[in-house]
C-alpha cells in the first residue's frame, strides 16, 4: 500500500500577451487632423480636387471615429474648442469654408463637397447634422463674414435635403438669440434656402420637424410678436417668410378658438354666449365668416361620441344638428358661407363612412332650419360641390333638388299671375 500523500492536481497554463488588435484604440485625433490638413493644403482652393481627396482618404482614415474633427477642419480649418475658437493654431489649414469667398456660388460649390462626401460615406450623415447644430451654437465665436458663409451653406444644405430643419433649433439658444445673432443668421439662411427651392418647400420642411410654429423664438422674449417678426424679415427682403409666419399665427389662433368653442359646448353654455364670444374673436383675429363656419361645423361635429352603426348614426346626427342649428345659422348670413358649409358637410360625410347615407337628410334638416338657402343648395348641386363622394351625394340630392326647382318655378308663375 502506498502511504505517500497523493498530490492534488493543479491548473497550469501559458499566459498570452494581448494581441495589438484587441487593445482598445486611444482616441487621438491629432494624427488624423494632420493627415486631413496636409491633404487640404495640397489640394488648395480646387474644390473638385478636395472632393476627390476626401473620397480617397475615407479608405485610409477613420472617418467614423473622427467625424467631428473632419467637419471642424472643412468648415473652420482646424479643430474647434467650445465656443468656436480654433483649439490648435499650429495644425490648421487656410483652405476651408470660413476662408472662402463670401458668395452664393462658392457656398454652392462647398455644399457639393459635403454632399459628395456624405453620399460616399453614408454613416457620416448623422454626425454631419450634429456638427451643423454645434456650429450654430458657436455663432458668437465666429466673425460676421464666417457666420454669413455658414448661413448660406446651411440654407443650401437644407434645400438639398442633406440635413433636416431640426438644426434650426440651435438658433433658439438664448446665448445666440439675445444679441440678435440668430435673427441676422436666419435672414441669410432663409434667403439661400428659398433661392434654391421656394417658400412652400421651406414650409413643408419646417412642419415636418415642428419648427413652423417656433420661428418667433429667433428673437428675445420682449420682441416675440408677429408684428416685429413681419417687419424684421420684410425689411430684410423676406416678405414670403413674414407672410408664412402670419399664416401660422392665424392657424394657431383658429386652433385655440376651436378648442375654446368645444369646451364651451361641452360645458353646455347657452348659444347666445357662444355666438357673442365667437363674434368677438372674429373681430380680434380678422377671421371671415367663411372661415368661421368651417370652425363652428368642426366643433359641433366633434363634441359628441358618434354611434358606430350606420343605421343609428343618421338618426343621432339629425337630432344633434337640430339642436345646434341656431349656432350654424348665426354664421351663414352670406351665400358664400352657406356654400362652404355644404362643402364641409360633403367632406365630413365622405371622410366618415358611417355618415355616407346621412348627407341628404342633414342638408334637408338645415334647409328647414333656415341655415341653408334654396339658392345655395342649387348652386352646390350644379357647380360648387367637390370631388369627394360626388356621384353618391349628387344622386342622394337629385329628388330634393328637383323638388326645389319645381317649387321655384311654381313660385315664379304665381308671381306672374299676381302681376
Amino acid at each position: 500500500m502506498n502511504n505517500q500523500k497523493q498530490q492534488k492536481p493543479t491548473l497550469t497554463g501559458q499566459r498570452f500577451k494581448t494581441r495589438k488588435r484587441d487593445e482598445k484604440e486611444r482616441f487621438d485625433p491629432t494624427q488624423f487632423q494632420e493627415s486631413i490638413v496636409q491633404g487640404l493644403n495640397q489640394t488648395g482652393s480646387d474644390l473638385e480636387a478636395v472632393a476627390k481627396f476626401l473620397d480617397a482618404s475615407g479608405a485610409k482614415l477613420d472617418y467614423r471615429r473622427y467625424a467631428e474633427t473632419l467637419f471642424d477642419i472643412l468648415v473652420a480649418g482646424g479643430m474647434l474648442a467650445p465656443g468656436g475658437s480654433i483649439s490648435d493654431d499650429l495644425t490648421r489649414t487656410e483652405f476651408c469654408l470660413f476662408t472662402a469667398q463670401e458668395d452664393l456660388e462658392t457656398m454652392q460649390a462647398y455644399a457639393q463637397v459635403f454632399n459628395k462626401l456624405i453620399r460616399r460615406y453614408k454613416y457620416l450623415e448623422k454626425g454631419f447634422e450634429e456638427e451643423i447644430k454645434k456650429l450654430l451654437l458657436f455663432l458668437k465665436g465666429f466673425t460676421e463674414s464666417e457666420r454669413n458663409k455658414l448661413a448660406m451653406l446651411t440654407g443650401i444644405l437644407l434645400a438639398n435635403g442633406n440635413i433636416s430643419a431640426a438644426v434650426i433649433g440651435s438658433l433658439f439658444n438664448e446665448n445666440v438669440v439675445k444679441e440678435g445673432v440668430s435673427a441676422a443668421f436666419a435672414v441669410k439662411l432663409f434667403k439661400s434656402w428659398i433661392y434654391e427651392r421656394d417658400i412652400n418647400a421651406v414650409a413643408v420642411a419646417l412642419r415636418k420637424v415642428s419648427m413652423d410654429n417656433r420661428l418667433m423664438e429667433l428673437f428675445p422674449a420682449n420682441k416675440r410678436s408677429c408684428e416685429h417678426f413681419s417687419k424684421y424679415f420684410t425689411d430684410a427682403g423676406l416678405k414670403e417668410l413674414s407672410d408664412f409666419a402670419r399664416n401660422q399665427e392665424a392657424i394657431g389662433s383658429r386652433k385655440e378658438l376651436q378648442k375654446e368653442l368645444q369646451e364651451m359646448m361641452a360645458r353646455g353654455d347657452n348659444f347666445k354666449d357662444i355666438i357673442a364670444y365667437v363674434r368677438e374673436e372674429m373681430k380680434k383675429t380678422s377671421i371671415s365668416e367663411q372661415l368661421m363656419i368651417g370652425i363652428v361645423w368642426s366643433s359641433v361635429m366633434s363634441c359628441v361620441e358618434w354611434n358606430k352603426k350606420e343605421e343609428l348614426v343618421c338618426e343621432q346626427s339629425i337630432k344633434h344638428l337640430k339642436q345646434y342649428s341656431p349656432l350654424l345659422k348665426a354664421f351663414t348670413s352670406q351665400g358664400a358661407s352657406e356654400i362652404i358649409l355644404l362643402v364641409k358637410i360633403q367632406e365630413y360625410c365622405y371622410d366618415n363612412i358611417h355618415f355616407m347615407k346621412a348627407f341628404q337628410k342633414i342638408v334637408v334638416l338645415l334647409y328647414k332650419a333656415d341655415v341653408l338657402s334654396e339658392e345655395a343648395i342649387l348652386k352646390w348641386y350644379a357647380e360648387a360641390h367637390v370631388a369627394k363622394g360626388k356621384s353618391v351625394f349628387l344622386e342622394q340630392m337629385k329628388k330634393f333638388v328637383e323638388w326645389l326647382k319645381n317649387a321655384e318655378e311654381e313660385s315664379e308663375s304665381e308671381d306672374e299671375e299676381e302681376n
